[in-house]
């Protein structure tokens, strides 16, 4: 991840700790319990936590100031670790050693305790992955059931597009961290938010349904997507994701993207910003003098950076939002 020293989810602060105990209680409270030991075998450990939840998945940023070993308990869910500073040697049990860099992270899988020696002034971005969400996003990828259990690589270079991906991803949740009436505090953007990690991560960084994933698509019928543009136009402010809308209209994921193709030239989720950028337009033209501001309207309707949402409003509609809410 690029900027690697900044300190991520600055504004979420859990603990500040200056000892063994305190450290392993407060990472145990936040993502699963863990022990902690000083490499030096000192009594010291000075650790920061900031932590937040976004749906089911758990992000996090830690830093330590000595160098330390930890071992974590059986995780019930996936873990990725992204060293931001210093690195670390991380072994999952049954597993081969991995080195941990600024551009290599560690992928970990449910019920394999994970040892960790990491080095002096050692900081990482933690995320700690619900095992259900990311099955049920999997299966919508896939328009199937998935009986086996995603398994990825342990290695995850993030310097291929995917890793880039997620670390954008990862970038983004901080950037809405950090705002008090920001995307994270509204369902829209959060769920957002919330599935472009996910569906990076399934992309992103291979697994054993990745082969799967590249599969031809399939084909879908007139009727879903039209019963799904009424769906859309009559409740745009939903947190719609592609899988839900699909299983509202009784289709597949793939289906439904090349049904909208091939009737709209667009996807289903293209399609509902240009219905959002209707309703914001109509909420700027309403509003009284000074009773709104453009970002404001921007998030009510998830749009996340507000300079990209006057771009694609002033090509959508040919005028500035700033100059329709003047208006």
């Amino acid at each position: 991840m690029t900027e690697s020293t900044a300190e991520m989810f600055a504004s979420h602060s859990i603990a500040t700790t200056g000892t063994v105990d305190e450290a392993a209680a407060a990472l145990s409270d936040v993502f699963l319990p863990v022990q902690i030991a000083p490499s030096d075998r000192s009594s010291d450990v000075h650790m920061s936590l900031n932590a937040l939840q976004l749906g089911r998945i758990t992000f996090g940023y830690m830093r330590f100031r000595e160098a330390v070993k930890i071992r974590t308990a059986e995780p019930v869910d996936y873990h990725l670790d992204i060293p931001v500073q210093s690195g670390m040697t991380a072994r999952a049990a049954g597993g081969s050693p991995m080195r941990g860099t600024e551009d290599t992270a560690g992928v970990f899988m449910p019920g394999r305790p994970v040892e960790l020696d990491c080095g002096d002034a050692f900081a990482q971005v933690a995320v700690m992955i619900s095992h259900r969400d990311l099955e049920i996003e999997l299966e919508r990828l896939l328009d199937a059931s998935v009986s086996v259990p995603v398994e990825f690589d342990a290695a995850f270079d993030l310097s291929t597009a995917g890793g880039r991906a997620v670390s954008q991803a990862i970038r983004l949740v901080d950037e809405g961290s950090r705002q008090a009436n920001g995307p994270l505090a509204f369902p829209i953007a959060a769920r957002g938010l919330e599935q472009v990690f996910l569906q990076s991560l399934l992309l992103g960084q291979s697994h054993n349904h990745s082969a799967a994933l590249s599969a031809p698509r399939g084909a879908s019928g007139a009727r879903s997507v039209s019963v799904a543009v009424d769906m859309l136009r009559e409740d745009p402010a939903r947190p719609w994701t592609v899988g839900e809308l699909a299983s509202a209209v009784s289709t597949s994921v793939r289906s439904l993207q090349e049904g909208f193709r091939r009737a709209l030239d667009t996807t289903p989720m293209a399609y509902l910003r240009r219905i959002r950028l209707e309703r914001a337009r109509d909420d700027l033209l309403a509003v009284a003098p000074g009773g709104v501001t453009v970002t404001e309207v921007a998030v009510r309707w998830g749009f996340m950076h507000v300079s990209r949402f006057a771009a694609s409003y002033s090509e959508r509609f040919g005028e500035l939002p700033s100059e329709t809410l003047r208006r």
